[in-house]
């Protein structure tokens, strides 16, 4: 497989999570970790469905402490982490904060081996981040109260996990994408556990509610882990941290579309920047190409 294969098949991750929040908007109100749990059960298992034909993939769940560690701590960690920041602080600071992680991705980068970071991948994140400010600035009206620190810090914290957890995925290449599924199954308990001891279960009440879970399960929190780490592990990895704000712009359309949102000049503004900025991350890549 070539970087630029593995980078746009990460570049699909992004575009399954810009139906996060949509999705998520219709499952109704089923809590947090209920939902994280039933998702990631089903995403444990869109990796499996890959290994027909291929019964050897298995031994991909053999893998050191640190693999685990990594992947497990990333994928709850994050989670866990983004959920109580949710519940404790307004959205749009909190999704303000959190949205950091595309911007740490680029510049942990140049700590990796045999990458380097140019000003163009610096210009192209900040772009990038500038337009996310504007996106979320635009739908934000909350008051900070003392009792938001804890949301706020949980935010930033979270951002710091994401990043750390796809950059680490990159010193581990030798750990197969297969793997994942081991880790989004090891999710899927951790946040059963939290749910049984934190929260009271709500079943969904329509079929269409249990068809968003089952996509959610399916795209925006299965699929889209498996296309992440081939990208982190094969692709551009300052290309995807840069274009990954696209995330944000592509959500907040897609609420649109669904009715759940309102279009606005800001939303255009935010779309320039962030577009201008994940072309110009990705200058390299263009440039062989063409």
């Amino acid at each position: 497989m070539t970087p630029r294969t593995a980078t746009l098949i990460g570049l699909t991750a992004i575009l399954m999570w810009s139906l996060l929040a949509v999705l998520t908007v219709a499952t109704g109100k089923i809590p947090a970790f209920q939902l994280a749990a039933m998702t990631f059960a089903i995403g444990a298992l869109v990796g499996p469905l890959t290994w027909i034909g291929r019964p050897s993939a298995i031994r991909a769940l053999w893998q050191p402490p640190v693999a685990w560690i990594v992947g497990v701590g990333g994928l709850f960690g994050y989670h866990a982490l983004y959920f109580l920041a949710l519940r404790s602080a307004p959205p749009a600071e909190a999704g303000l904060l959190n949205y950091l992680w595309p911007l740490l991705i680029v510049l942990f980068s140049s700590l990796l081996p045999g990458e380097r970071l140019a000003l163009h991948h610096v210009v192209g994140a900040v772009l990038g981040l500038a337009g996310t400010v504007l996106l979320f600035a635009g739908n934000s009206a909350a008051h900070f109260e003392s009792g938001h620190v804890a949301g706020l810090v949980a935010a930033f914290v979270a951002a710091f996990v994401w990043a750390t957890y796809s950059v680490l995925s990159r010193r581990l290449k030798s750990v197969p994408t297969d793997a994942v599924a081991g880790f989004c199954f090891a999710t899927a308990l951790l946040a059963a556990l939290v749910h049984g001891t934190a929260e009271v279960t709500v079943w969904p009440d329509t079929a269409a509610q249990w068809l968003a879970i089952i996509a959610l399960g399916i795209g925006p929190v299965g699929a889209a882990f498996y296309a992440w780490d081939i990208g982190m592990k094969r692709g551009d990895i300052r290309v995807l941290g840069a274009a990954s704000y696209a995330t944000p712009l592509l959500s907040t359309a897609f609420l649109i579309l669904a009715g759940f949102a309102e279009p606005s000049a800001g939303i255009v503004i935010a779309a320039v920047l962030i577009a201008g900025g994940g072309l110009i991350a990705a200058k390299d890549m263009i440039g062989k190409r063409s």
